[in-house]
């Protein structure tokens, strides 16, 4: 389960990063990114790569949920077979790439769990593969892929995001069902990931400068 996770860069430097041709424009999201809450997403428009804001986690309502009340952001896809991705996951224009910098992974006992931050060696930027899709309640939404974490992760958690080489974007953005899935069920380098434990409280306050679910 990943639920926090950064992009620390402009969105200028993302876009040069993912081969983003269009004029880049101010981004209503935050560095530190929370399910509901908006971040950056790479698409393709016919073609072309577009860098977009979206609301993190496909809206669900679940049984007993009153009318009024919020959906909840389901922000991570546990098996890209099951019937609730599966007909995203097979075309490739529901298919994103999800850039940033960190993702963080709760540590310790309960009420005092804090951050425990991962990265890529020598990598400032990095992608995580993604489906996208419009929604009726919040816009244009998206979710990250996860796969059973490596062993740079395990002493943390056993399940991680599927990170994407940058010679593997095309192929996650243009390649078949066999190929994407192939992806949640490979492991990723353990020797990639930089570790970085922390004393920052896992639910410190967050900004207000985003509200959820807007953009």
């Amino acid at each position: 389960m990943c639920n926090l996770y950064t992009i620390r860069k402009s969105a200028a430097e993302v876009a040069a990063h993912f081969g983003v041709a269009a004029p880049v424009t101010q981004f209503n999201a935050p560095e530190e990114v929370y399910p509901g809450y908006p971040g950056m997403v790479v698409r393709e428009d016919q073609g072309v790569r577009t860098l977009q804001s979206m609301v993190w986690g496909w809206p669900v309502r679940l049984k007993g949920m009153k009318p009024d009340s919020r959906p909840k952001p389901v922000n991570n896809i546990a098996d890209l077979r099951k019937p609730f991705w599966l007909g995203a996951a097979r075309k490739n224009e529901w298919r994103c790439l999800i850039p940033l910098t960190h993702f963080a992974e709760a540590q310790g006992p309960k009420g005092g769990k804090t951050r425990t931050w991962f990265s890529l060696h020598d990598r400032p930027i990095f992608a995580w593969a993604g489906l996208w899709r419009d929604s009726a309640e919040w816009g244009p939404v998206y979710s990250g892929v996860m796969t059973d974490c490596n062993d740079a992760i395990r002493p943390v958690h056993d399940r991680m995001p599927v990170l994407l080489h940058e010679d593997e974007y095309d192929r996650w953005l243009h390649g078949t069902f066999e190929d994407i899935v192939g992806f949640q069920n490979r492991c990723f380098p353990d020797d990639l990931i930089a570790m970085e434990r922390t004393s920052e409280a896992w639910n410190k306050p967050r900004s207000s400068s985003t509200r959820p679910g807007l953009l």
